[in-house]
């Protein structure tokens, strides 16, 4: 399982560093004449809103074309959901995106669980999977060390910034096939698990 996770960061990485590249070039490259200045201007906006910040080791890169749900918060937070996927290992996984359209910088604290032995303070470890119909709620799954296996370290997501969020949990019975995903101080939203 970590290596496919592993796979798909790194898979990430390149595309973002391809992408990064190609934005400098276009811009190096772009307005040789007339209007020069504003066509770098106008490359500057999209180079920073389509390099999202890296979460760290392990975290997969979102499929933002497909969005499947949203949820929005206070001060402009935006987390769009891209897939929930039932492993066959047992586990469902939620993909998905943060956006901040806020004006100031925004930092996940309460988006974490209550737990004492999390080393970040700043993760999506309060993350939920509700089955409505069957009456459970579905926890993020740990680590042997005790860390959630989802993203950590989201703090400083400057205003205008994405990032890619996941978290794994145990997979409800394979006839539930809708649950809700929640985020504390978010509303819930409803998702279909695919296989």
């Amino acid at each position: 399982m970590s290596i496919r996770r592993t796979t798909k960061a790194a898979r990430g990485a390149v595309a973002m560093a391809s992408a990064v590249g190609l934005a400098l070039v276009v811009a190096g490259c772009g307005g040789g004449g007339d209007g020069g200045s504003q066509a770098t201007d106008d490359k500057k906006p999209p180079a920073r809103s389509t390099a999202p910040k890296d979460t760290g080791p392990g975290a997969p890169a979102a499929d933002s074309d497909k969005v499947i749900g949203e949820m929005k918060g206070a001060d402009g937070i935006v987390v769009t959901l891209h897939s929930v996927v039932r492993d066959s290992g047992g586990f469902v996984t939620v993909n998905g995106t943060v956006t901040n359209h806020g004006t100031r910088a925004f930092n996940a604290i309460d988006w974490r669980s209550n737990e004492t032995e999390l080393r970040s303070r700043s993760s999506i470890s309060g993350a939920t999977l509700v089955d409505k119909a069957g009456k459970k709620r579905y926890l993020v799954l740990r680590d042997t060390n005790g860390e959630c296996l989802c993203t950590t370290g989201l703090s400083g997501l400057l205003p205008g910034a994405s990032r890619p969020i996941f978290a794994q949990f145990p997979a409800p019975p394979a006839k539930v096939t809708e649950v809700d995903f929640q985020l504390p101080t978010l509303p819930p939203a409803s998702v279909q698990i695919t296989d």
